[in-house]
């Protein structure tokens, strides 16, 4: 039985095959009957013939060129709109051109001459080549250079501060915020998506995949604004896993932002010789050795020490302070000079940096009483750059702790002082002994003057001498870096109108205006609140 159902089901298989095969033939037969005659010369295009082939193509053809025609204008729309644009952009620029023009006494493009595109390019190009990015400009005095401000992508560090703004704090104003983004949006784009002419390396994921950069890796920025030319800024990127920084310069010449330049740093084999100069003060060299273990040697680990001492008191203790930090972190990168003569911090740090025998090497011109982070030695190894730029960091000046935190029993730890707000301190601008620059910069400046006695004035003199020359001076308020407070003594040898100008200097360092403020007034202060309790006890009996 499944035998003869397997024949039948053949059978009928082969049966529908046939009728398949026998309808396809007559409808072929058919089609060759019905087609029209066509010319014996002519090639067919196919079994179907070759007026229906025409048809097909001409048909096919036209879709095709409606296609094109609708896609071409598409482009031409797009391409008036873009022009349009520029057109729009560039009246704008002539219309700012053109009242610069005016303010300058007509100095510069004519007013009537009709600006291309090219033009504008080179005009914005122009303001790039006239500004202060590639090049240091030579300045009269110490007051002439435009200082950046430093920024992070939740605060801003900034100098001038008037009476309401704060050494410290985030972008209040939306303009202001969405400056910030943009740029460091566009320094990303710079990254992500670089040109064939940036000074950096393709670099793979350790899966193998691009590497891509995004706002996280934004470590910090810079920038600063000159009036008449346009906005420069300076942006640092760095992936948590990797070593290497990546360094984009932008600016905005009064328009769109325009690449200067993008690069790789590698700092990873970056020494700083850090140099003090010292003169007694041995339990303020105790603590600045205290941080410097912490930061230098613990995390760090690039750093040689170079200590110039002065005269022979106290020297035996700074031995030993030394001594015990070399045995408890095993560490002997370490240079103690003593110099047996008075004082003189332009004379110790000359000594410091001409006693360095292996080549090239960033200098740090230190103080005792500064506190500094791991972080700003980065930034130091960041902005200076030999034959080419010096650093010349805004140190934060910390008021009299016995005064800021008169409320509590005693002052807190230092590292819980570090903080940027008015009551605790101010950006020391008119400071500039704290600096970062190559040896072979300062030997080729003549280093310090050695007629400066004692403290002061020897750095406003290194500080002039760069602005006068063809280095780029990075001048920015830092978070990482602090100059610890203490006692300032006003000697009795000073003439009157001396000892009036040191004590206002002492008060400048003592407290914020607001605290002084209580002490002028703590009498009055008193007064009012023995009236408060007073009445209030009166209450409290009637």
């Amino acid at each position: 039985m499944p035998r003869r159902g397997l024949i039948l089901q053949t059978r009928t298989h082969w049966l529908l095959l046939g009728l398949a095969l026998l309808c396809s033939l007559v409808l072929f037969l058919y089609l060759l009957e019905c087609a029209p005659q066509t010319d014996g010369n002519a090639p067919l295009p196919g079994v179907i013939g070759e007026n229906y082939g025409k048809e097909y193509y001409q048909a096919l053809l036209q879709e095709q060129e409606e296609h094109y025609q609708t896609r071409a204008t598409s482009l031409k729309r797009q391409i008036a709109q873009l022009k349009q644009e520029l057109q729009e952009m560039s009246e704008k620029m002539r219309s700012l051109q053109e009242r610069k023009n005016v303010g300058a006494n007509g100095i510069g493009y004519q007013g009537n001459k009709e600006q291309t595109p090219s033009d504008l390019l080179e005009f914005l190009h122009s303001q790039i080549d006239k500004a202060e990015v590639s090049i240091g400009a030579k300045l009269p005095s110490e007051y002439g250079v435009i200082p950046f401000e430093s920024f992070t992508l939740m605060k801003v560090f900034q100098l001038e501060m008037g009476l309401t703004r704060h050494p410290e704090e985030k972008p209040v104003r939306k303009d202001k915020r969405d400056e910030l983004v943009e740029v460091i949006e566009a320094g990303l784009e710079v990254i992500n998506n670089p040109d064939e002419d940036d000074e950096q390396e393709e670099e793979d994921s350790p899966l193998g995949e691009k590497m891509i950069f995004n706002e996280n890796d934004f470590i910090e920025g810079y920038y600063r604004t000159e009036r008449d030319k346009g906005t420069q800024y300076e942006l640092f990127f760095k992936k948590a896993d990797l070593m290497e920084y990546r360094h984009v310069t932008l600016f905005r010449p009064f328009g769109p932002l325009m690449k200067v330049k993008s690069e790789m740093i590698d700092i990873t084999r970056s020494i700083i010789n850090i140099i003090v100069p010292l003169a007694e003060r041995t339990e303020a060299f105790a603590q600045f050795m205290q941080n410097f273990r912490d930061v230098c040697i613990h995390q760090d680990k690039r750093i040689h020490l170079t200590v110039v001492y002065f005269g022979k008191e106290g020297l035996s203790k700074v031995k030993s302070i030394l001594e015990s930090v070399t045995s408890e972190s095993n560490f002997h990168n370490y240079t103690l000079i003593p110099l047996n003569e008075e004082f003189n911090r332009g004379q110790g740090l000359n000594v410091g940096a001409q006693a360095w025998d292996k080549g090239e090497v960033l200098m740090f011109f230190c103080d005792v009483d500064i506190y500094f982070s791991a972080e700003f030695l980065n930034s130091c190894r960041l902005n200076a750059e030999p034959g080419k730029k010096v650093f010349y960091p805004v140190v934060f000046s910390l008021y009299n702790p016995a005064i800021v935190y008169a409320s509590q029993d005693v002052p807190p730890p230092v590292e819980q002082q570090l903080v940027h707000k008015k009551d605790s301190g101010f950006w020391r601008d008119f400071g500039f002994g704290m600096t970062c620059q190559y040896r072979s910069d300062f030997l080729t400046i003549g280093g310090f003057d050695m007629e400066v006695k004692g403290w002061g004035g020897e750095d406003v003199h290194l500080y002039r001498k760069y602005l006068h020359g063809d280095l780029i001076v990075i001048r920015t308020p830092v978070p990482g870096l602090f100059h610890l407070w203490h006692e300032k003594r006003c000697a009795d040898e000073l003439t009157p109108e001396q000892y009036r100008m040191c004590i206002q200097s002492k008060a400048m360092n003592e407290a914020s205006h607001s605290h002084l403020g209580m002490l002028v007034f703590r009498e009055e202060i008193e007064t009012h609140l023995h009236k408060q309790a007073y009445r209030t006890n009166s209450e409290a009996v009637g």
